[in-house]
Order: structure tokens, then sequence, then C-alpha cells
């Protein structure tokens, strides 16, 4: 009697096993999403670029500036060189080493392809590996993970006005130059120049849950959209894809006047 109970709860174990299975592989399948929008501008300088692979997930976002196609061209060596240098370095055994190495290698390239200042870009990169969260960014690119409705900054990115606020509160600027100061978000770190200076990047890597969502999105997407906007695209579910192109088409309809490129690239957890 007692075996054909335990042979009984077996086969309930591997038939409710097998039912959830596929629904994961599923999810699994393709949880990296990308949308774009050109905005009021003649060219579109932003670039992304995604890995997939049993050692986890790279994504890589960049928003190029410069003149004439110089941005574009900057932006897409960087996320080059990152999806490069993945397949190149175990890059999920020394993260740190591998964005730094990353980050210099990008700014080498750009400044060797192109003239000083002409081509230059912000970038951001997210690797995730058993539910593990690693990032690192220079310039404005932000990277953030959405949790049970709600859109979570884990990046400040590289502006004038971060960098004031900071110096502020290490005592090293006084509290009217760095309201001044604050006023401002033009970059202070960028690829593409000979002053290319230190990344930001992650102080822990980020434990993530079934269904967080990892944002990387451009400027352009914060300025045009409030974050609730971004929550509210979000929060209708729907497969990364959707996703994305649900946050651009908020973009797109929204009234903020010479609407730059906007990217996002999300990775579903």
């Amino acid at each position: 009697m007692n075996a054909i109970i335990l042979l009984g709860g077996l086969i309930l174990f591997l038939f409710v096993f097998r039912s959830l299975e596929p629904k994961r592989r599923m999810r699994r399948k393709n949880p990296i999403g990308s949308a774009a929008t050109i905005g009021a501008r003649e060219i579109q300088q932003d670039h992304s670029g995604s890995a997939l692979g049993d050692e986890g997930a790279l994504m890589v976002l960049a928003d190029g500036m410069g003149r004439g196609e110089g941005g574009k061209i900057a932006a897409r060596v960087a996320v080059e060189v990152f999806l490069d240098l993945y397949h190149e370095y175990q890059a999920f055994d020394k993260p740190q080493y591998y964005f730094r190495r990353a980050f210099n290698l990008a700014n080498h390239r750009i400044l060797t392809i192109l003239e000083e200042r002409r081509g230059m870009a912000s970038a951001a990169v997210a690797m995730v590996r058993d539910d593990v969260l690693y990032y690192a960014l220079v310039g404005s690119v932000q990277v953030a993970v959405y949790r049970k409705g709600d859109l979570i900054p884990v990046t400040e990115g590289q502006t004038i006005d971060v960098l004031a606020r900071h110096r502020y509160e290490e005592g090293r600027l006084s509290k009217q130059t760095a309201i001044r100061l604050m006023e401002q978000q033009r970059l202070y770190n960028i690829l593409g120049t000979e002053e290319f200076r230190d990344i930001e990047f992650f102080s822990k890597p980020l434990t993530l849950y079934d269904d967080d969502i990892v944002l990387l999105m451009t400027d352009g997407v914060s300025h045009a959209l409030k974050w609730v906007d971004i929550e509210k695209a979000l929060e209708q579910g729907g497969t990364p894809e959707e996703m994305a192109h649900r946050i651009i088409e908020a973009v797109d309809g929204s009234t903020v006047e010479d609407k730059d490129n906007a990217s996002v690239l999300l990775y579903m957890n």
C-alpha cells in the first residue's frame, strides 16, 4: 500500500514538473527585448547589442553624440568592443576587470577611428547570471530594475549635477557652487575623449527575483517620460520586446519638444 502511495506521489511530482518546465523554458527562451526611435534628429546615434548563452546574458546600450556620423560610429564601436570581449574573456569570473578593460578599449578604439571629440558615446552594460545582476556605465545611459510595480534606479549617471551633489556631500563644494552646478545635466565623463575617466559600476552585485525586469535606457527616454509613465508601460506585461516597444511608443507620443534619439533594452529574469 505504501509503495502504491509513493509511486502515485512520484507520478504526480513528474506530471507537475513537466507541466511547469516548458513554461519556464519559454519564458527564458527570449528574455531580451529592444526598441528605439530617432526622435526629432536626422541620425539615429543610439546602438545596442546583446548576447545569450549558457554562461548568462549580456546587454549593451550606447548613446552616441558628435558631428555628422561620428556619434553613430562611436556608439557602434563601443557595443562591438563589449560583445567581442565578452566572448573572449570569462566576463563573469572577473566582472570588474571585464568592465574596466572593455570601457578603456572602447575609448581607445573610438579615438583611433575618429578625431578627438568628433564622435563620443555614453554606454551602459549589464550582465545577468544565476539571478545576479552586474552592471557598469559611462555617461548618461541609465540602468534600472522593475520589481512588483516599481522602477528602481540602480545607477546615477555621470553628469555635472550628480558630480556636484557628491562633491557637496563630501564637503568639497560650497552650497552656492553646488546649487549652480546641480542645474546642469551636461556630461563630465564620456567615451571618445583623452580625458576619459573611471566608470560607475556595481559596489555589490544585485540579486534578481523571478519576473524582475532589468532596463537600460538612453536619456532620450528619461527626458521624454516620467518614471511613472515607464512603470505604466511595463505593468501591462507581455514579452520583453512588446514592453520595449510600448515604452518607445510612449516616447513618440509624449509632448516633449525636440525629442532626442531614445532607446531601451530589457531583460526579463
